[in-house]
C-alpha cells in the first residue's frame, strides 16, 4: 500500500495523485543499456567466433558477460525504485508528498497552510510533461521537488481544492 493511502486521516480522500517523470530514468537507461548491449554484446559475440578458444576463457568471458547483463538489469531496475519510490498527492485537507525508500522525507501540509504552488518547466519538460513544483508554504516555506510529471496539473488540483475550503 502507498504512502499516501496509509496515512489517510478519517474522511480524507485522495483527489490526484502523480510522481516523478520518466525522464528521471534517463541516466539510468542509458548506462544499464550500455552494459546490456556493448560489452555483454561483444563478449558473447567474440567468445562465439573464436573456433579455437579453450574452454577456461570461453566459460570466463560467457561469465563476465552474465556479470555485466546482471549489472545492467540492477542499474535499470535502481531507476525504476528510484522514481517509484516518490509520490505525490492532494487530498481534499493537504498536500503530501514522500520521497525516498530506505530513507524517506515527507512533506504534509495543510491546504489552508499552502501560500503558492510555484512551476518552473524547461522548454523540454514543456513539450514531455515534466517540471518543477515548489510548494510555498505560510511562513515562506519553501519545497521544490524536481522532475513531477504533470506539475500544472498537480497546482490545478491544489488550487481547486483550496478554493473547496473556502
Amino acid at each position: 500500500m502507498s504512502y499516501v493511502k496509509s496515512n489517510l486521516v478519517p474522511g480524507e480522500t485522495i483527489i490526484y495523485e502523480t510522481r516523478l517523470h520518466w525522464v528521471v530514468m534517463l541516466g539510468h537507461l542509458a548506462f544499464g543499456c550500455l552494459l546490456l548491449l556493448l560489452p555483454a554484446g561483444l563478449l558473447f559475440f567474440d567468445a562465439r567466433n573464436q573456433p579455437a578458444m579453450n574452454p577456461g576463457n570461453l566459460h570466463a568471458m560467457e561469465a563476465g558477460a552474465a556479470l555485466l547483463l546482471l549489472a545492467g538489469m540492477i542499474v535499470i531496475l535502481v531507476g525504476a525504485v528510484r522514481r517509484n519510490a516518490t509520490e505525490m498527492a492532494v487530498t481534499n485537507r493537504r498536500v503530501v508528498i514522500k520521497t525516498g525508500l530506505a530513507r524517506r522525507k515527507t512533506i504534509e501540509m495543510l491546504l489552508n497552510k499552502v501560500e503558492s504552488i510555484e512551476v518552473s518547466e524547461t522548454t523540454v519538460g514543456r513539450m514531455l510533461g515534466y517540471g518543477t513544483i515548489a510548494v510555498i508554504g505560510t511562513g515562506g516555506t519553501l519545497e521544490p521537488f524536481h522532475n513531477v510529471a504533470h506539475p500544472l496539473q498537480f497546482r490545478s488540483q491544489v488550487q481547486q481544492q483550496i478554493e473547496k475550503l473556502r
